[in-house]
């Protein structure tokens, strides 16, 4: 089955700016997402448009195509209890990640100073401005159900796992 509007795609990757390699999804689940659903990088999901299961290929994104320019000025000060991912660390320091939760979604920022109660954190994306080449190997595509639909999202095993 050819990757077309309202399938669901499983696909693993591996993503590099040039010569360095950020991250892999081989080593773990494949990514799905629902395709036409604006849930996926505009740049990757034309080229994957047509494929099917076992198909590879390399498709490199300039910056308009995947994260976005990168935006001087989009320094923000936030509470330090507003930011999720620590996990085992004990406290933010500069450069690190976090995950922001706003009205208009989750965001990925980057610590830029830590103070007492507050973080000034960058709010471009880690990726912003990079060229970035996706090595990508679909995994399964099918068509997706009227619930994924209806969800915007592809469901695993168990369901979609939150309440409507």
């Amino acid at each position: 089955m050819q990757i077309t509007k309202d399938t669901a795609v499983e696909f693993h990757y591996t993503l590099t700016e040039g010569s360095e390699q950020i991250e892999t999804s081989t080593n773990g689940e494949p990514l799905s997402y629902l395709h036409g659903q604006e849930g996926m990088l505009p740049g990757l999901e034309a080229a994957l448009d047509g494929k099917t299961a076992g198909d590879k290929f390399s498709v490199t994104l300039e910056p308009k195509d995947s994260y976005g320019e990168y935006q001087e000025g989009l320094v923000q000060r936030i509470p330090i209890k507003h930011l999720q991912g620590l996990g085992n660390n004990k406290v933010w320091k500069p450069g690190m990640s976090a995950i922001v939760d706003s009205n208009q979604g989750r965001h990925q920022v980057t610590i830029v100073k830590v103070g007492r109660f507050n973080a000034d954190c960058d709010l471009n994306h880690p990726f912003a401005g990079k060229t970035l080449t996706f090595d990508v190997e679909v995994i399964n595509v099918r068509a997706a159900t009227a619930e994924e639909l209806s969800h915007g999202h592809v469901h695993g095993a168990g369901g979609c796992g939150h309440d409507h």
